[in-house]
């Protein structure tokens, strides 16, 4: 074809859905992308800690599969779930396997309960600040964010009954164990009275629950899910949707995590699951399946004791190499801790500086629905060694002491 007979230039960014002009690059995995520098201490991505996976009983668990199952391990199997694991998490939970999905990660299930439950201009209440992957996996079906004002003790329910009575909202999503971002846990009395609002007020609630076997302090309190199964006493009427996965319990690269609701939430799951991926690979889910009875156990316990030990590390180092002015919260358990510095100092533009210093933290402000949060950060202690957060706590206080100076 010569040049003067090309067909005109087309622009193919016109030709995009408006869901998929309204995507946005995950915050930090492009910080990730910075951090490969193998000299630079990330505090930026919620890793797992590589040294603690279970590699021998992976190893061995996925040999045992393959003797059991032969080649059904390898086949296309159903999309709900291998029924061995939906079968022992409905157990956890008291419930029928019916009522559980499998998904591929906790980042499919979010995707898939917003196509199924939100419609464009829907108003979905979010915490302020709340986790970026739920904004993201929402987002592309164009709801309405509403932010709810948060404390020490998780979402403010006493500000929650006035924003049900005006919004008109049909979603609220929570992480109440160890929250991402800012490792806080919603108290035992918000969560009942939480429960109680959404029900009264006619709101689905998703309470996304990948960190709450990860405490290593304090006293664990009842999932949003259990209270309210016990408000309707059906599990086909309780209007908590309750998503968890084994990637910070056991191994994240498996993939295997859940969703647990009623019946007709799980249904249509199932026929959005079938258009994504048809079902969660089955040998992971078998692998999965073997490890969840001795291993899983051990596995927490052993988490749980590594997290606690590098938390406490992390905020002795805080208290002993911040500047003065700076706020952080104190997690139970989970990953991560979060940072507010003085107002006037942008933690986005600060990143650069701190890379400099070899070391690398999540701004903030990605967090908020709605903006803001240009003075706080996410640090996650749990893929860090001691060595490592010692030097870099100190190289990030150099940092922010520079800066306000």
């Amino acid at each position: 074809m010569s040049a003067s007979s090309a067909p005109p230039s087309l622009d193919l960014t016109e030709r995009l859905s408006r869901r998929a002009r309204t995507m946005n690059a995950s915050a930090i995995r492009e910080i990730l992308k910075i951090t490969q520098q193998p000299d630079v201490i990330s505090f930026a991505g919620g890793l797992p800690a590589p040294e603690l996976f279970p590699l021998e009983e992976v190893r061995q668990a996925s040999l045992a599969v393959l003797d059991r199952f032969g080649p059904a391990a390898l086949q296309y199997s159903t999309t709900e779930g291998h029924l061995p694991l939906r079968e022992w998490i409905a157990a956890q939970a008291g419930i029928p396997a019916a009522n559980v999905q499998i998904v591929t990660g906790s980042q499919q299930g979010l995707d898939l309960l917003g196509k199924v439950l939100i419609d464009e201009g829907d108003v979905v209440l979010v915490e302020a600040p709340t986790y970026l992957g739920a904004l993201q996996s929402f987002q592309p079906y164009l709801p309405r964010y509403e932010q709810l004002p948060t404390d020490e003790g998780g979402i403010d329910v006493d500000a929650l009954e006035g924003v049900l009575q005006r919004s008109g909202a049909k979603l609220l999503y929570a992480v109440p164990n160890f929250q991402n971002p800012t490792g806080r846990t919603l108290s035992a009395e918000r969560r009942r009275r939480l429960v109680e609002l959404t029900a009264q007020y006619g709101v689905l609630l998703i309470e996304d629950d990948p960190y709450g076997q990860l405490r290593f302090t304090g006293m664990p309190a009842p999932s949003l899910y259990q209270l309210g199964l016990e408000l309707h006493g059906d599990v086909n009427r309780n209007h908590v949707i309750y998503s968890s996965s084994f990637s910070k319990t056991l191994v994240p690269g498996l993939r295997d995590a859940w969703v647990q609701a009623a019946a007709p939430v799980i249904a249509k799951l199932i026929q959005a699951k079938q258009g994504a991926d048809l079902h969660t690979p089955t040998f992971n889910q078998m692998i999965i399946a073997e490890l969840v009875h001795d291993v899983l156990p051990r596995q927490i316990e052993r988490v749980r004791e590594a997290y606690g030990q590098r938390a406490r590390l992390m905020l002795e180092r805080i208290r002993a190499d911040f500047p003065q002015g700076v706020e952080y919260t104190t997690p139970e358990g989970g990953m991560f801790l979060w940072l507010t510095v003085p107002d006037g100092l942008d933690t986005q533009a600060l990143l650069p500086r701190a890379v400099e210093r070899k070391v690398a933290y999540v701004p903030g402000s990605p967090f908020y629905a709605l903006g803001g949060g240009e003075n706080t950060m996410r640090l996650s202690y749990s893929n860090a060694t001691p060595a490592q957060i010692t030097q870099g706590i100190r190289a990030l206080g150099d940092t922010l002491r520079e800066a306000l100076n």
